[in-house]
């Protein structure tokens, strides 16, 4: 397809789990002509590969191969040439800090303390060290060492224990994750979100985030990358204040893209408390002084719960207290919430669609969160479920879209219009 010039910042970009969309690669291949009606140019392909089933494709299992109930690797070249063919670029997830424990690596490296792969990961033999770093999912797991039993010792994981983290200071590491970067670039991928991207590489008495080892790797990552892909975009996920996440943009040689997330915090701040005056000065403050070939990716949700950590604690408390009153879908102590839009404005269509103005008004390049256009809510609470972003990830309700894509007063056709005026 045709390129140009920082094509990211003209992108429209819509987030979506195939198997949940579409059901499988085939069934995305046939539903794009739904984005293009919706004016979406640009799809962002939650994990499609083979998994450990715990964080819904996050724990890779074989990075260089689809999910078997996707599809397979012919499906995802045609969905790739089929997309283009209609203007539509595709951005995979990219998960560069950890593996599944069920990859072949960890596989090998917890068989045995002499193991070729050993050194893939973190080990101790006391549950003790990187003790600034931080355990992503208190909720789920009380530490961020776990044991493993076949060789009495434990592994470092930040997120759920079945994620153990690689160890970026092994250049067998680099070598083999790049390589796999680059088997999705050469099929055609048009950019990877860099999931987890501040917490790569670990230091004692640090918070092991966002280190200026981190930013090094990530710029050999996008150097390596785009000797042979310069138009194949990265896109970095980090929660930090602008100052912080500015910093995964380099000199313009690092990540094309960052999420913002203090402007995602700051849109919820605006439509819940009626003030936009800390928005517009987050905006000036987020757009000043950035290379010219970066920008920032700007939504209202995702995937994942809805992150309040640049927030101060009284403003943290009062957002969530407005928008899950009941306090259903609380994560990480409380702290944050995992609501879709539809969900945490109570389904008040009016508000809802004041939402995707004003996401769509603002600088940056909008991501829409499947199903948003048609006002999914959240999926019913069940007993024993800790991680509550599972509940905005349900299947997308095709009759409900097809009926609103008919009715000219429906939420989809005021979210067409929105994202067709947009100038973005």
């Amino acid at each position: 397809m045709e390129t140009h010039k920082y094509w990211w910042k003209e992108a429209k970009i819509y987030e979506l789990y195939i198997d949940k969309f579409a059901g499988d690669i085939p069934g995305l291949t046939r539903r794009l002509d739904y984005f293009t009606a919706l004016g979406i140019n640009t799809l962002h392909l939650l994990p499609h590969y083979p998994s450990g089933g715990v964080d819904d494709g996050y724990d890779i299992t074989n990075y260089r191969a689809v999910r078997a109930e996707l599809g397979d690797l012919d499906d995802f070249k045609t969905l790739l040439d089929t997309a283009h063919a209609r203007g539509i670029r595709i951005i995979t997830d990219f998960v560069l800090n950890h593996t599944s424990n069920k990859h072949p690596w960890f596989v090998e490296a917890s068989a045995s303390k002499h193991n070729a792969r050993r050194d893939f990961y973190h080990w101790r033999d006391e549950p003790r060290g990187f003790e600034g770093a931080p355990n992503m999912y208190p909720d789920i797991k009380p530490n961020t060492w776990v044991r493993n039993n076949a060789t009495n010792d434990y592994y470092f994981s930040t997120f759920y224990p079945q994620q153990p983290d690689l160890n970026w200071d092994n250049p067998e590491v680099f070598t083999e994750m790049t390589a796999h970067m680059e088997f999705w670039a050469d099929m055609g991928v048009d950019g990877f979100r860099l999931d987890a991207a501040g917490f790569l590489i670990k230091r004692e008495n640090t918070i092991s985030r966002g280190l200026k080892e981190t930013h090094q790797t990530i710029k050999k990552i996008r150097a390596q990358l785009e000797a042979k892909h310069p138009d194949v975009i990265m896109l970095a996920e980090s929660a930090e204040m602008p100052e912080l996440a500015k910093d995964y943009f380099g000199q313009g040689d690092e990540c094309h893209m960052a999420y913002s997330f203090p402007l995602c915090e700051q849109l919820w701040m605006a439509l819940a408390f009626r003030d936009r005056i800390p928005l517009q000065a987050m905006i000036e403050r987020s757009f000043k002084d950035i290379p010219e070939n970066c920008g920032w990716a700007v939504f209202l949700r995702n995937h994942d719960e809805l992150s309040l950590a640049t927030l101060e604690e009284d403003e943290r408390e009062h957002l969530i207290d407005t928008l899950d009153p009941l306090h259903e879908y609380l994560f990480n102590k409380g702290t944050a919430t995992a609501l879709r839009v539809a969900s945490a404005l109570h389904g008040d269509r009016q508000k809802i669609i004041e939402a995707l103005e004003l996401l769509y008004s603002i600088p940056g390049t909008p991501i829409m969160y499947y199903g948003d256009e048609i006002g999914m809510r959240n999926l019913p609470v069940q007993e024993g479920i800790l991680h509550t972003p599972k509940y905005c990830r349900g299947v997308f309700d095709w009759a409900e879209a097809e009926a609103q894509i008919q009715d000219p007063d429906s939420l989809w056709n005021a979210t067409r219009d929105i994202i067709r005026r947009s100038t973005h």
